[in-house]
């Protein structure tokens, strides 16, 4: 890996510890696994795999992580309870690197209606605690819960005793997202002036997103000399979250002139594809106008807006999509848009036309558009082929009939009989799935391969009666098309998009051959 120079800030991942806590992220071992491979790609430096302490379950995920997971510091939570750090320690056993994370609250609200103690036996607590983690690793990190509403004096004196006992990383939580950036920022500086020893430790923060936050109270603190920040791919966690990993490095990368030479090892380019994964295992999305990752981060549908990134990204795109991995920017048609996004976007399709051909489309788009929230690629398509095109009523090609076999003990297999052009054909053909062999039974019988270029099937209502909804994006000797195909039986559904896509193709390829001969004619 390059020299870098500047500081390093050291992103502490807990996406599989305090991020799985909150309701509905629950994953099993394997999906941990998974997630942690995917963090280690990500190059984090420390993944926070668990709380081996809190189940069978917990103990066995941090030590598959620990045995598979190369490259990251592998850490477990523990309380400032003996019997936690051991349990704890023998998880983390076959780590080439690894952490334990110890705790106990110092705010008075929680010493005294939850731990039930005074202020001198959690710092014995303390003591005890990052002494005895110190027999199993030299890498102990100590958190003082609830630190944002904790007595200063009393905050200093409890990070002071970790620190001569040992702790390596002094980690200061905003446990219930109470701060707010100034007072934390404080916060950070004072501990920084105040404690004797905090010259020999990281100084970490883990803010939570109660107040909506969580961010800015981390970038906050490093600003005022943090150097660890505990965060969540997603942002996910307790309550309402965590300081969401993508936007804290991708704050420190962006704004380089505010931070100056902080930065982090972490490959952006993966930021992305980890949120996904993330989703797929949780069957938790981010919401489409979540920073960084959400569907809406790239995407452009305001005509001022669309012009301005048209002409040069960086009029309204801070970073680049694909620094984290987004696919790319999506200018999304809708009733804001302009000309030069609907210019842009029938180009993208294959589609050239005249000032005055554009003009028409345009006129015939705005009406579609203030009846629609979103104009598609389909919509363009019919908008063009009801001005430019006339088509017969058949369109060239026609399924009369398909039959699937398929089974758990046998190759799926699939005949088709069509019309194409107004001959009648049929074929028979074997694939990875029902759906794999259907099209391409489909495909042999007219004698092409388009290129899938991308298959989805999503239901529209629920219950395992549901409507199902194929869409199907497709290349046909350069040229693109997608399709549509709604039915309760997913193959049907996903043979009518096919078959819709197809379609659009060939007729959009025979559309431009004819508007080129024109051309040449000097007609047009």
């Amino acid at each position: 890996m390059e020299e870098r120079m500047g500081e390093k800030v050291y992103i502490f991942d807990t996406t599989l510890r305090d991020g799985e806590q909150a309701p509905g992220f629950s994953m099993t071992t394997e999906e941990k696994l998974q997630m942690a491979h995917q963090l280690a790609k990500l190059r984090v430096d420390i993944i926070e795999a668990g709380f081996a302490a809190a189940s069978k379950g917990d103990f066995e995920a941090v030590r598959r992580i620990a045995s598979e997971v190369k490259g990251p510091i592998i850490c477990s939570l523990a309380r400032a309870l003996e019997s936690d750090i051991e349990i704890a320690a023998k998880a983390l056993e076959p780590a080439e690197r690894k952490r334990i994370h110890t705790f106990i609250a110092t705010s008075p609200i929680h010493m005294e209606y939850k731990l039930r103690m005074t202020p001198d036996q959690v710092l014995e607590k303390i003591r005890k605690a990052v002494s005895f983690a110190r027999n199993f690793t030299d890498d102990v990190e100590f958190s003082c819960e609830d630190a944002t509403r904790s007595e200063r004096e009393f905050l200093y004196r409890a990070i002071e005793t970790a620190i001569k006992h040992g702790a390596t990383v002094i980690n200061i939580p905003d446990t219930v997202g109470y701060a707010i950036p100034e007072e934390f920022g404080q916060l950070i500086e004072d501990i920084m002036n105040n404690v004797p020893n905090i010259d020999k430790v990281i100084l970490s923060v883990h803010c939570h997103d109660d107040l909506g936050l969580a961010t800015a109270n981390s970038l906050t603190a490093v600003k005022h000399g943090a150097r660890q920040v505990e965060c969540t791919i997603n942002g996910i966690g307790e309550r309402a979250g965590n300081a969401a990993l993508e936007e804290v490095v991708m704050a420190l990368k962006v704004r380089k002139d505010f931070f100056g030479d902080l930065y982090t090892e972490v490959n952006t380019k993966e930021i992305y594809k980890t949120s996904r994964l993330l989703c797929r295992i949780t069957g938790n999305f981010v919401q489409p106008n979540k920073a960084i990752v959400g569907d809406n981060a790239f995407a452009h549908e305001s005509g001022i807006h669309q012009h301005g990134v048209l002409s040069h990204r960086m009029t309204y795109e801070i970073m680049n999509p694909e620094d984290v991995g987004f696919p790319m920017s999506r200018i999304v048609l809708g009733k804001h848009s302009g000309r030069h996004a609907l210019k842009r976007r029938l180009e993208e399709l294959g589609f050239k036309f005249t000032k005055e051909e554009l003009d028409r489309i345009f006129e015939k788009f705005k009406e579609l558009a203030d009846r629609k929230k979103e104009v598609y690629d389909e919509d363009l398509e019919a908008l063009i082929y009801q001005e430019f095109m006339k088509i017969e009523d058949q369109e060239p090609l026609k399924i009369l009939h398909f039959q699937v076999q398929s089974g758990d003990n046998m190759i799926p297999t699939a005949t088709v009989k069509l019309l194409f052009k107004g001959e009648e054909r049929e074929a028979t053909s074997t694939g990875n799935g029902p759906v794999d062999a259907t099209i391409k039974a489909i495909q042999k019988a007219l004698g092409i391969e388009p290129k899938l270029l991308d298959y989805s099937i999503k239901a529209l209502t629920p219950n395992t009666d549901a409507q199902a909804e194929a869409r199907v994006v497709l290349e046909l000797d350069g040229v693109k098309a997608s399709g549509r195909g709604v039915d309760t039986d997913i193959i049907k559904a996903s043979v009518k998009a096919f078959t819709d896509a197809l379609n659009r193709a060939i007729v959009r390829k025979e559309y431009i051959l004819q508007r080129e001969e024109i051309r040449e004619e000097g007609t047009v």
